[in-house]
Parts: structure tokens; C-alpha cells; sequence
């Protein structure tokens, strides 16, 4: 594997793996990377293919096999997970296939494997990025991200933040590569056992929203909760709050 990570904290501490949003990279937890290692976890934080400092497969990959290579990798046989957006709907993956490896999960305003958002809000935000894109204008297309994903809370190192992640990603995709993803394998989320916390957002997508408020009926135990300030991605719009939901979440492992 080629995926590129970085750890902190405590080697004997209690694991915690931070999955990013397509539309940034690992350095989305900035906020969070610091504070979880000072409290005593093992925090990895990774970049998805051809996110933010990891190049292209050159063999065939998914991003939840990824993820499991990296915690065989670090010696970490039991880990809790904590992901956004994309990132978390990879952690429900590595949830739903390897149950055994994941103590906690943490799923903030997550996709679900095998579901597509297709409300009007996605259909028109798809339509304006894919003509930036066609346009050749990247810079564009990541502004518009950041003011679709960012909530009103987000302030303005957020939204430069978001734009540069973005328009690295879309650097990166525009790089000759041949493509290696496998295809997504079929997901039970039934089989999940480990406690879940599903947060959602009052100012996100209806998708996400619903995404987060029917994970309780598809994953036994999980809990809901929606944050009534945040867009798509809390944990950039109010990093304190976020950082104290993630900390008392996981404080049972500690």
C-alpha cells in the first residue's frame, strides 16, 4: 500500500482512525488531530488515493481495505473510527465487513454504502461543479464546494482550508493514472456490533440528513444525534464542539 498517514499520541494508547471527506483531505482533523493524542489516543490520520499526499493505486485497492492494510500496518489489532462525509461511509464499510477491528464509530454527517444522494439541492450543485469542471476552472469548482459543504459557522480559514483541499484533489484526479478501484463489495449493516454515534447537520443536504437519521433502524444500537448549527462538515464549523462530542464518545476506551 501507498496511502500517505501520520500518527500522534501515545504508541499504547487507546486507537482512533480519522477518515476525511472526499472533498478535503487529513487535514480536515487539524483541529482534532492535536487534542485526541493529548488526551492519551493513538490518533492516525490518513489521505485517501489520490487525496492530499497519496498518489494513485498502481494495483487494485479499495479505500476500506486501505484502512485495514494501515491498521495491520501500525500493529493496531482494535481501533475506533471517526469519519466525515465519504470517510465515514468507509468506516461503516470496515464496520460492516470487519466488525472485530472497530471498537467505536463515529459518523459525522456520513454517506452510506450503496446509497446515492439524489435530492434537487445535490442534482444542482453536481450540474454547477461539472460545468466549472468541463471549464477548466478548478479554483472555481472548489470555492463552490466550500460554500456547498461548509455550515454558517464556518469562518474563513475553514473555507481556505476546503478550497485548497479540493482544488489539490482535483489537481491530483487530473494526473494520468490508470484506474485500479474494485468494485464496492455488498455491505450488511446489521453486522456492525460496535457502538455508533450518527451526527447530522440542520443546515446539510436532506440526504446526509437522512442518511444520519436512519442509521439507528439499519445499525443496531446506533444513536442520532443532529447538531442544530452545523452544515457538512461540523467538525470545521465548530471545531471546539466537535472535539468535546469526539472525546466523550470515546472516553470508554480509554
Amino acid at each position: 500500500m501507498s496511502v500517505f498517514f501520520e500518527v500522534s499520541g501515545p504508541v499504547d494508547g487507546p486507537a482512533v482512525v480519522l477518515l476525511h471527506s472526499a472533498v478535503c483531505d487529513r487535514r480536515m482533523w487539524d483541529p482534532q488531530y492535536g487534542p485526541l493524542g493529548e488526551a492519551g489516543f493513538r490518533v492516525v490520520r490518513m489521505d485517501f488515493r489520490t487525496c492530499g499526499d497519496s498518489p494513485a493505486a498502481r494495483e487494485p485497492y479499495s479505500d476500506d481495505g486501505d484502512v485495514v492494510a494501515l491498521m495491520d500496518r501500525l500493529g493496531i489489532e482494535r481501533a475506533a473510527i471517526v469519519g466525515s462525509s465519504y470517510g465515514g461511509q468507509v468506516g461503516l464499510t470496515v464496520a460492516a465487513l470487519h466488525p472485530e477491528r472497530v471498537t467505536r464509530l463515529a459518523l459525522l454527517c456520513a454517506g452510506r454504502p450503496g446509497y446515492r444522494p439524489d435530492s434537487p439541492e445535490v442534482k444542482e450543485f453536481g450540474a454547477a461543479e461539472d460545468a466549472l469542471l468541463e471549464a477548466g476552472d478548478l479554483a472555481g469548482a472548489a470555492a463552490l464546494n466550500a460554500r456547498t459543504w461548509l455550515g454558517p459557522d464556518a469562518d474563513e480559514a475553514a473555507h481556505a482550508l476546503v478550497r485548497a483541499m479540493q482544488l489539490r484533489n482535483f489537481e491530483n484526479a487530473l494526473l494520468p493514472a490508470e484506474q485500479h478501484e474494485l468494485p464496492a463489495p455488498d455491505v450488511d449493516l446489521a453486522a456492525v456490533t460496535t457502538p455508533t454515534l450518527a451526527v447530522g447537520g440542520a443546515h446539510d443536504v436532506p440526504d446526509y440528513r437522512r442518511v444520519a437519521a436512519d442509521l439507528p433502524d439499519l445499525v443496531p444500537g446506533a444513536r442520532h444525534v443532529e447538531l442544530p448549527w452545523a452544515g457538512h462538515l461540523p467538525s470545521l464549523e465548530r471545531p471546539a464542539a466537535i472535539t468535546d462530542l469526539l472525546l466523550e464518545f470515546l472516553h470508554p476506551l480509554r
